[in-house]
C-alpha cells in the first residue's frame, strides 16, 4: 500500500544525484539547469521521453497545452493542487523549480506528438462521443469539446485530452466530482451529475480520439 511514496522518493533521489553539467543533470533544486534538460532527464522517468506514458498512473503530455502545463507544475508547486496521485509524486519534485524552468518543461512537451491508441468498444465510444460533443443536457452536463476543443486539442488553460489514457481521465473526473483536491476550475460543477458509465464513455473515446 506504499508504492507511491516509496516510487516518489526513489524519483526524488534519483533526480536530487544531479550531474556536474547540467546540460544533463537531474538536478531539479538547481535552477541553472535548463526545463528541457529537466524534462528529458527527469520528468520523463514517468511521463515519457516524448510525453506518451506507458502507464496510466502518469498522464500523457505530448501535445499538452503549453499554458496548462505551465498552471499545473504551478498548483503542484504551491500545493495547491491536493489531488493524492499528483501530490505524492510532484509536490516535493516542483518545489524548487523557477518560473522558468516550468516554463522550457512545458514548451518541451506541448511540442511533442502524441502516438494514437486502438479504438475500443464501439458502442462505449459512440456513446462518449456523443457527451464529448454534445453533453448530457438531461444532466445538465455541457460540451467537453466547448472547453477541450472540437479536436479534444484543448484551449490555453483547457487541456488536451485527445489520446489521454482513459483510466487516467475517469480519476480526474472522480476528483473533480468528490473531491476538492483540484480547486479553482469549472469542473466540479460541470461534472457533478456525471454518472459513473458516461465518464467511462467518455474517457474511452477520448483515449482513443480519432485523427
Amino acid at each position: 500500500m506504499k508504492r507511491r511514496p516509496v516510487l516518489a522518493a526513489l524519483v526524488l533521489s534519483v533526480a536530487a544525484a544531479g550531474c556536474a553539467n547540467v546540460e544533463r543533470s537531474r538536478d531539479v533544486a538547481n535552477p541553472a539547469v535548463p526545463g528541457e534538460v529537466l524534462a528529458a532527464q527527469v520528468c520523463s522517468i514517468c511521463h515519457g521521453i516524448d510525453g506518451n506514458s506507458v502507464s496510466p498512473q502518469f498522464p500523457r503530455l505530448a501535445a499538452q497545452q503549453q499554458e496548462y502545463i505551465v498552471n499545473q507544475l504551478k498548483n503542484f508547486r504551491g500545493h495547491g493542487r491536493s489531488d493524492p496521485a499528483g501530490s505524492e509524486y510532484m509536490w516535493g519534485l516542483s518545489h524548487q523549480l523557477t518560473d522558468k524552468q516550468i516554463g522550457e518543461i512545458a514548451a518541451y512537451f506541448s511540442r511533442q506528438r502524441p502516438k494514437p491508441n486502438a479504438p475500443g468498444d464501439p458502442r462505449l465510444m459512440a456513446l462518449g462521443k456523443d457527451i464529448f460533443e454534445n453533453g448530457v443536457p438531461a444532466q445538465d452536463v455541457i460540451a467537453c469539446a466547448s472547453c477541450h476543443g472540437p479536436k479534444g486539442q484543448g484551449i490555453g488553460a483547457f487541456p488536451r485530452l485527445a489520446n489521454q489514457h482513459g483510466d487516467y481521465i475517469v480519476k480526474q473526473l472522480d476528483v473533480f466530482q468528490n473531491t476538492q483536491g483540484r480547486p479553482g476550475t469549472p469542473m466540479e460543477f460541470i461534472v457533478h451529475l456525471l454518472t459513473g458509465g458516461n465518464k467511462e464513455a467518455v474517457a474511452a473515446y477520448l483515449q482513443a480520439f480519432p485523427d
